[in-house]
C-alpha cells in the first residue's frame, strides 16, 4: 500500500485545536447525536471496547478506521498500540471531548466529522475497519454496508461488533426500530469470495465499568479478512 494515499488530511497533533464545525453528512444525525452527547459529560466509560482489544491482539498495527468513534477511548488506545489512527463520528461535540482526550494522552489521531457515506475516505487503504456498536442507517442499496467492505485493503481486517439480540429488539412507543440501523449479518451476506471470515459468533461481552450500553451481556463479533 503507498505511503501517499491522502485518506483524509493529517493526524491532528496533540496539541492542536479540536475538531473544527466542518461536517459532511445527515444534519439530522448530527443534532440527534450531538444532544445525546451534551445531556451527559461523559457518556461513554472512556475504556477501549474489549472486543477491540481482544481481536487486535494479533494484529500488525497499521491504519485504522474508527467509525463512530465517539469520545475516542478505541481511536487512543490504538494510536498508543503504533496505529495510524483515522477516527469518524456524526457528532462534533463527541469529536471536540476525544480531541481532548487524545491531546492529554500525547497521541496524533486523524478525526473526520462526517457520517460514513459521506466521510472523504479513500477506498481500499485501511488494515483495520473497526465499527463498535456503530448506528448505521440502513438503506435500500446498502450503502453503509459496502463503505465499511470498501474501506478495507487487500490483506486487512473488518471488525464489526454489536450487542446480541439488538436486531431482535421490539419496537415500543418512542423507541428505535432495528430495521432502520445495520446489524453484522446485513454486512456478511455481502461478502464475497475475495473475503475469508474469521469469526460470526455471539460470545459474553468484555464490558468496560460505566457508561451507556454497560447493561449489555453479549455481543455479536463478525471478524473477516479481505483476501485480495
Amino acid at each position: 500500500m503507498s505511503d501517499d494515499i491522502d485518506i483524509a488530511g493529517e493526524p491532528t497533533a496533540p496539541d492542536a485545536p479540536s475538531p473544527a464545525g466542518v461536517y459532511a453528512g445527515d444534519p439530522a444525525a448530527r443534532a440527534e447525536w450531538d444532544g445525546r452527547y451534551a445531556e451527559r459529560q461523559q457518556l461513554w466509560s472512556g475504556e477501549p471496547n474489549g472486543a477491540l482489544v481482544d481481536e487486535v491482539a494479533g494484529l500488525t498495527p497499521g491504519r485504522v478506521l474508527d467509525v463512530g468513534c465517539g469520545e475516542g477511548a478505541d481511536a487512543i488506545w490504538l494510536a498508543r498500540g503504533g496505529w495510524d489512527v483515522t477516527a469518524l463520528d456524526v457528532s462534533g461535540v463527541a469529536l471536540k471531548r476525544a480531541a481532548a482526550h487524545a491531546r492529554a494522552a500525547g497521541v496524533a489521531v486523524r478525526w473526520v466529522h462526517a457520517g460514513l457515506t459521506e466521510a472523504p475516505l479513500a477506498p481500499g487503504v485501511f488494515d483495520l475497519v473497526s465499527a463498535q456498536y456503530p448506528a448505521l442507517p440502513r438503506t435500500e442499496d446498502a450503502a453503509a454496508e459496502r463503505a465499511l467492505i470498501a474501506a478495507v485493503a487487500p490483506g486487512g481486517v473488518l471488525l464489526l461488533v454489536h450487542h446480541a439480540g439488538m436486531d431482535a429488539h421490539q419496537v415500543e412507543h418512542g423507541d428505535f426500530d432495528p430495521a432502520d440501523y445495520v446489524w453484522p449479518s446485513m454486512v456478511a451476506a455481502l461478502l464475497t469470495d475475495d473475503w475469508e471470515v474469521e469469526a460470526d459468533e455471539q460470545r459474553p461481552r468484555t464490558a468496560p465499568p460505566g457508561g451507556a450500553g454497560a447493561h449489555h451481556t453479549d455481543d455479536v463479533v463478525l471478524r473477516a479478512r479481505r483476501l485480495r
